[in-house]
């Protein structure tokens, strides 16, 4: 086995009424530098990883194990460098991201004959979703969905916006941000919620990024109930708006939120608020295009 590395890009879902079916690659990366070994050694290079104990337990580790197995190979012991500008528990897809990039692992330490589709269906098995994995994996703008046990998705064309986050000190669990969301939905309601989501699909598509943004901050899937979760959910909607932001949300189930800007604009936006936020980091982002990458090049 040659070096190779595997980058991943962060991701954000939902981008308000798109609950659980649109997502957004970004490029914050989470990436593997792996080389052949005699036995596992892992060295962590960022704060944004969980504390290493064992090499073998390492989860990236156990997902690749885990693919593996399922083709009936054994994964060869690497030594892995791992670097990540990716925060945990911030709804930046952190565990989507390591998903994916243990997957990439397998596939190319055991030369396993994967389509980028059957990546998909197995990262989604994995993370219980795709709407966090298919940007991931793809790159840009993507919905998806799962029916009957079938994934279905779609690359739209990435809207030509600034993108700024604003990412807080404290974190959020999924599961803590699941807890707070209703079990159902009045009809009416659910009908309405999900109007709004078709009419935020439409407007990006044809490039009406001002009612696309007003269609963003009118979710009722979820953002009305996690918002006392989101510190400076009010203050962050109201002063980017003031700044000149399309729409802000919540990114995946928080406590990050993101906002579309117009292009040019998005450094004024993230100054401004940088100023006013002093207990986030607030930082214009990039869309990735590219999804998740593995070469024999050195990109970073």
């Amino acid at each position: 086995m040659k070096p190779f590395r595997v980058r991943v890009p962060a991701s954000s879902a939902n981008i308000g009424p798109g609950f659980d079916s649109m997502g957004l690659a970004l490029n914050l990366y989470l990436t593997l530098d792996i080389s052949p070994s005699d036995k596992w050694e892992i060295v962590q290079h960022s704060p944004h990883l969980p504390i290493l104990t064992n090499a073998e337990d390492h989860f990236i580790v156990q997902i690749a194990h885990d693919v593996a197995a399922r083709w009936h190979a054994e994964l060869p012991a690497c030594k892995m460098a791992v670097y990540s500008d990716i925060p945990l528990a911030r709804g930046l897809g952190s565990s989507a991201s390591a998903i994916v990039a243990g997957i990439e692992l397998a596939v190319k330490a055991c030369h396993l004959p994967l389509t980028p589709e059957e990546k998909l269906e197995l990262a989604t098995e994995i993370e219980g979703h795709p709407d966090n994995i298919a940007p991931t994996l793809m790159g840009g703008f993507v919905i998806s969905t799962v029916t009957a046990g079938e994934i279905d998705w779609i690359q739209l064309p990435v809207p030509e916006v600034d993108v700024i986050v604003y990412i807080p000190e404290e974190d959020l669990t999924t599961e803590s941000a699941r807890q707070v969301l209703p079990e159902t939905y009045k009809r009416e309601d659910a009908a309405t919620a999900s109007a709004l989501s078709n009419v935020l699909i439409a407007a990006l598509a044809s490039d009406d990024l001002e009612l696309a943004g007003k269609m963003m901050e009118r979710d009722m899937f979820h953002e009305p109930y996690r918002a006392k979760l989101i510190s400076g959910y009010e203050d962050i909607k109201r002063e980017a708006k003031e700044a000149g932001a399309y729409g802000t949300v919540i990114s995946g189930s928080g406590p990050t939120m993101i906002s579309f800007a117009p292009k040019g604009k998005g450094q004024t936006i993230a100054d401004r608020l940088s100023n006013l936020m002093t207990d986030h980091n607030v930082a214009l982002l990039e869309i990735d295009y590219g999804g998740a990458v593995t070469t024999s090049e050195r990109l970073r």
